[in-house]
Protein backbone atom coordinates (compact mmCIF):
# COMPACT_ATOMS: atom_id res chain seq x y z
CA UNK A 1 0.00 0.00 0.00
CA UNK A 2 2.89 2.72 0.71
CA UNK A 3 4.72 1.51 -2.19
CA UNK A 4 1.53 2.20 -4.07
CA UNK A 5 1.22 5.60 -2.62
CA UNK A 6 4.59 6.66 -3.34
CA UNK A 7 4.54 5.91 -6.66
CA UNK A 8 1.73 7.41 -7.36
CA UNK A 9 2.95 10.49 -5.98
CA UNK A 10 5.93 10.46 -8.01
CA UNK A 11 4.13 9.78 -11.00
CA UNK A 12 1.86 12.72 -10.08
CA UNK A 13 4.89 15.04 -9.73
CA UNK A 14 6.50 14.13 -13.07
CA UNK A 15 3.20 14.70 -14.66
CA UNK A 16 2.86 18.35 -12.99
CA UNK A 17 6.72 18.94 -14.03
CA UNK A 18 5.88 17.75 -17.78
CA UNK A 19 2.90 19.95 -17.36
CA UNK A 20 4.80 23.22 -16.86
CA UNK A 21 7.74 22.13 -19.10
CA UNK A 22 4.80 22.21 -21.37
CA UNK A 23 3.78 25.49 -21.23
CA UNK A 24 7.03 26.92 -20.80
CA UNK A 25 8.02 25.78 -24.50
CA UNK A 26 4.71 26.68 -25.48
CA UNK A 27 5.34 30.50 -24.24
CA UNK A 28 8.99 30.47 -26.36
CA UNK A 29 7.61 28.84 -29.26
CA UNK A 30 4.92 31.60 -29.45
CA UNK A 31 7.40 34.35 -28.64
CA UNK A 32 9.88 32.84 -31.40
CA UNK A 33 7.08 32.92 -33.64
CA UNK A 34 5.85 36.51 -33.30
CA UNK A 35 2.80 37.98 -34.89
CA UNK A 36 1.66 36.84 -38.29
CA UNK A 37 2.63 38.69 -41.35
CA UNK A 38 -0.28 38.09 -43.78
CA UNK A 39 0.20 40.77 -46.62
CA UNK A 40 3.72 41.81 -47.88
CA UNK A 41 3.69 45.63 -49.48
CA UNK A 42 6.77 47.22 -50.99
CA UNK A 43 8.03 50.89 -51.67
CA UNK A 44 10.60 51.48 -54.02
CA UNK A 45 12.65 54.61 -53.30
CA UNK A 46 14.47 57.14 -54.70
CA UNK A 47 16.45 59.98 -53.41
CA UNK A 48 17.31 63.24 -55.19
CA UNK A 49 15.92 61.29 -58.23
CA UNK A 50 17.97 58.57 -57.80
CA UNK A 51 17.24 54.85 -57.25
CA UNK A 52 18.19 53.76 -54.10
CA UNK A 53 16.41 50.41 -53.30
CA UNK A 54 13.59 48.75 -52.29
CA UNK A 55 11.83 48.13 -48.95
CA UNK A 56 9.64 45.62 -48.39
CA UNK A 57 7.34 45.28 -45.39
CA UNK A 58 5.03 42.92 -43.34
CA UNK A 59 1.69 43.79 -42.26
CA UNK A 60 0.24 42.10 -39.20
CA UNK A 61 -3.35 41.82 -40.51
CA UNK A 62 -4.45 39.35 -37.43
CA UNK A 63 -3.27 41.12 -34.63
CA UNK A 64 -4.20 44.81 -36.47
CA UNK A 65 -6.35 44.09 -39.15
CA UNK A 66 -8.05 47.47 -39.52
CA UNK A 67 -4.57 48.94 -39.70
CA UNK A 68 -2.87 46.85 -41.97
CA UNK A 69 -5.70 47.19 -44.23
CA UNK A 70 -5.68 50.78 -44.20
CA UNK A 71 -1.95 50.62 -44.96
CA UNK A 72 -2.39 47.60 -47.61
CA UNK A 73 -4.81 49.80 -49.94
CA UNK A 74 -2.94 53.15 -49.65
CA UNK A 75 -0.57 51.39 -51.08
CA UNK A 76 -2.23 52.01 -54.55
CA UNK A 77 -4.11 54.93 -56.56
CA UNK A 78 -7.39 54.06 -56.38
CA UNK A 79 -9.80 55.16 -58.98
CA UNK A 80 -12.47 56.94 -56.57
CA UNK A 81 -12.62 53.29 -54.97
CA UNK A 82 -12.41 54.36 -51.15
CA UNK A 83 -15.23 55.80 -48.91
CA UNK A 84 -13.93 59.52 -49.94
CA UNK A 85 -14.50 58.58 -53.35
CA UNK A 86 -11.43 60.70 -54.61
CA UNK A 87 -9.31 59.84 -57.26
CA UNK A 88 -5.65 59.40 -56.96
CA UNK A 89 -5.52 57.96 -53.23
CA UNK A 90 -2.27 56.30 -52.08
CA UNK A 91 1.62 56.16 -51.20
CA UNK A 92 3.05 56.11 -54.54
CA UNK A 93 4.63 59.77 -55.32
CA UNK A 94 4.74 60.72 -51.74
CA UNK A 95 7.63 61.07 -49.79
CA UNK A 96 9.34 60.91 -46.47
CA UNK A 97 9.66 64.44 -44.79
CA UNK A 98 10.75 63.83 -42.02
CA UNK A 99 14.15 61.42 -40.32
CA UNK A 100 15.45 61.78 -37.01
CA UNK A 101 18.62 59.47 -36.80
CA UNK A 102 18.61 56.80 -34.04
CA UNK A 103 14.72 57.34 -33.96
CA UNK A 104 12.44 57.05 -37.01
CA UNK A 105 12.12 57.80 -40.49
CA UNK A 106 8.29 59.54 -41.37
CA UNK A 107 6.24 59.36 -44.14
CA UNK A 108 2.42 58.85 -45.68
CA UNK A 109 1.25 62.52 -45.92
CA UNK A 110 0.18 62.11 -49.53
CA UNK A 111 -2.12 65.28 -49.07
CA UNK A 112 0.14 67.95 -47.74
CA UNK A 113 4.22 66.09 -47.59
CA UNK A 114 4.89 68.09 -44.63
CA UNK A 115 3.05 66.19 -41.66
CA UNK A 116 0.33 68.18 -41.34
CA UNK A 117 -2.14 66.18 -43.71
CA UNK A 118 -2.94 62.46 -44.76
CA UNK A 119 -6.24 60.59 -44.76
CA UNK A 120 -7.65 56.78 -44.28
CA UNK A 121 -9.62 54.72 -46.35
CA UNK A 122 -12.36 54.95 -43.37
CA UNK A 123 -12.40 58.70 -43.44
CA UNK A 124 -10.10 61.52 -42.39
CA UNK A 125 -8.57 59.52 -38.97
CA UNK A 126 -9.66 56.34 -37.22
CA UNK A 127 -9.65 54.99 -34.14
CA UNK A 128 -6.33 53.06 -32.25
CA UNK A 129 -6.91 49.22 -33.26
CA UNK A 130 -4.82 48.37 -30.52
CA UNK A 131 -1.29 48.78 -28.61
CA UNK A 132 -0.27 44.96 -28.44
CA UNK A 133 2.60 45.47 -30.59
CA UNK A 134 5.11 46.58 -29.00
CA UNK A 135 8.20 48.81 -30.64
CA UNK A 136 10.57 46.29 -29.87
CA UNK A 137 13.29 46.37 -32.75
CA UNK A 138 14.37 48.90 -35.39
CA UNK A 139 12.81 48.30 -38.57
CA UNK A 140 8.78 48.21 -36.73
CA UNK A 141 5.88 50.10 -38.75
CA UNK A 142 3.96 51.79 -36.78
CA UNK A 143 1.11 54.57 -37.01
CA UNK A 144 2.37 58.24 -36.68
CA UNK A 145 -0.86 60.32 -34.93
CA UNK A 146 -1.24 63.82 -33.42
CA UNK A 147 -3.17 62.56 -30.35
CA UNK A 148 -5.17 59.20 -28.98
CA UNK A 149 -7.64 58.24 -31.75
CA UNK A 150 -6.34 60.12 -35.08
CA UNK A 151 -4.70 57.84 -37.08
CA UNK A 152 -4.53 58.70 -40.96
CA UNK A 153 -2.07 57.53 -43.57
CA UNK A 154 0.90 58.83 -41.79
CA UNK A 155 3.31 55.75 -40.47
CA UNK A 156 7.22 55.63 -39.41
CA UNK A 157 9.44 52.68 -39.33
CA UNK A 158 11.95 52.77 -36.41
CA UNK A 159 15.60 53.06 -36.42
CA UNK A 160 16.08 52.22 -32.70
CA UNK A 161 14.31 50.71 -29.54
CA UNK A 162 11.75 52.82 -29.05
CA UNK A 163 9.94 51.62 -26.07
CA UNK A 164 8.42 55.56 -24.72
CA UNK A 165 6.00 54.86 -27.63
CA UNK A 166 4.16 51.90 -26.31
CA UNK A 167 0.57 52.68 -26.14
CA UNK A 168 0.85 55.83 -27.69
CA UNK A 169 1.07 54.43 -31.45
CA UNK A 170 -0.23 51.36 -33.07
CA UNK A 171 2.72 48.75 -34.28
CA UNK A 172 1.39 47.19 -37.46
CA UNK A 173 4.14 45.85 -39.36
CA UNK A 174 7.81 45.43 -39.40
CA UNK A 175 10.28 45.51 -42.34
CA UNK A 176 11.24 42.16 -44.21
CA UNK A 177 14.07 43.47 -46.48
CA UNK A 178 15.70 46.36 -47.63
CA UNK A 179 16.59 47.66 -43.75
CA UNK A 180 19.58 49.26 -45.43
CA UNK A 181 17.60 51.87 -47.38
CA UNK A 182 15.86 52.84 -44.28
CA UNK A 183 19.28 53.54 -42.75
CA UNK A 184 20.09 55.26 -45.95
CA UNK A 185 16.72 57.78 -45.44
CA UNK A 186 17.90 57.87 -42.09
CA UNK A 187 20.96 59.43 -42.34
CA UNK A 188 20.39 61.61 -45.56
CA UNK A 189 20.87 65.51 -45.28
CA UNK A 190 17.95 67.07 -43.57
CA UNK A 191 17.10 70.87 -43.30
CA UNK A 192 14.26 72.80 -41.34
CA UNK A 193 12.01 70.21 -39.54
CA UNK A 194 14.09 67.45 -40.46
CA UNK A 195 13.13 67.26 -43.62
CA UNK A 196 15.59 65.83 -46.49
CA UNK A 197 17.10 68.45 -48.36
CA UNK A 198 17.13 66.18 -51.17
CA UNK A 199 13.37 64.43 -51.69
CA UNK A 200 13.21 60.95 -50.53
CA UNK A 201 9.91 59.71 -52.55
CA UNK A 202 8.33 56.26 -52.92
CA UNK A 203 8.78 55.82 -56.73
CA UNK A 204 6.72 52.83 -57.09
CA UNK A 205 4.56 50.85 -54.44
CA UNK A 206 2.81 47.58 -54.39
CA UNK A 207 2.15 44.25 -52.83
CA UNK A 208 3.87 40.91 -52.98
CA UNK A 209 2.28 37.46 -52.50
CA UNK A 210 3.09 35.91 -49.14
CA UNK A 211 2.02 32.42 -49.72
CA UNK A 212 4.75 31.07 -51.88
CA UNK A 213 7.13 32.96 -48.95
CA UNK A 214 5.62 31.57 -46.25
CA UNK A 215 6.38 27.93 -47.74
CA UNK A 216 9.74 28.31 -48.20
CA UNK A 217 9.41 29.24 -44.49
CA UNK A 218 10.55 33.77 -44.72
CA UNK A 219 7.40 34.16 -43.13
CA UNK A 220 5.44 33.11 -39.81
CA UNK A 221 2.92 30.52 -40.58
CA UNK A 222 0.05 29.00 -38.86
CA UNK A 223 1.26 25.32 -38.03
CA UNK A 224 4.59 26.56 -36.54
CA UNK A 225 4.75 25.82 -32.62
CA UNK A 226 1.74 22.96 -33.58
CA UNK A 227 4.41 20.58 -33.00
CA UNK A 228 4.55 21.56 -29.27
CA UNK A 229 0.97 21.56 -28.57
CA UNK A 230 0.04 18.00 -29.79
CA UNK A 231 3.02 16.55 -27.57
CA UNK A 232 2.04 18.45 -24.51
CA UNK A 233 -2.04 17.21 -25.41
CA UNK A 234 -0.54 13.86 -25.43
CA UNK A 235 1.46 14.13 -22.05
CA UNK A 236 -1.71 15.57 -20.61
CA UNK A 237 -3.90 13.21 -21.71
CA UNK A 238 -1.63 9.75 -20.59
CA UNK A 239 -0.48 11.54 -18.00
CA UNK A 240 -4.23 12.40 -16.82
CA UNK A 241 -5.08 8.11 -17.81
CA UNK A 242 -2.02 6.98 -15.51
CA UNK A 243 -3.23 9.10 -12.62
CA UNK A 244 -6.66 7.97 -12.54
CA UNK A 245 -5.56 4.18 -13.16
CA UNK A 246 -3.28 4.62 -10.07
CA UNK A 247 -5.97 6.25 -8.00
CA UNK A 248 -8.36 3.59 -8.75
CA UNK A 249 -6.20 0.91 -7.94
CA UNK A 250 -5.26 2.38 -4.89
CA UNK A 251 -8.73 2.61 -3.74
CA UNK A 252 -9.38 -0.70 -4.89
CA UNK A 253 -6.47 -2.00 -2.59
CA UNK A 254 -7.52 0.32 0.41
CA UNK A 255 -10.91 -1.98 1.11
CA UNK A 256 -10.88 -4.12 4.03
CA UNK A 257 -10.85 -7.65 2.87
CA UNK A 258 -14.35 -9.05 3.39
Amino acid sequence: MAATSSLQKALISLLLLLTAAFVYFAQVSEATKGPKITHKVYFDIEHGGKAIGRIVIGLYGKTTPKTAENFRHDWHTYPGALATGEKGFGYESSTFHRVIKGFMIQGGDFTKGDGTGGKSIYGTKFEDENFKIKHSKPGMLSMANSGKDTNGSQFFITTALTDWLDGRHVVFGEVLEGYDVVQMIETAPKGANDKPTDTVKIAKSGELPVADEAKSGELPVATEGYGVVKIGLVVLVVGGILALYLRNRGTIRSKPVV
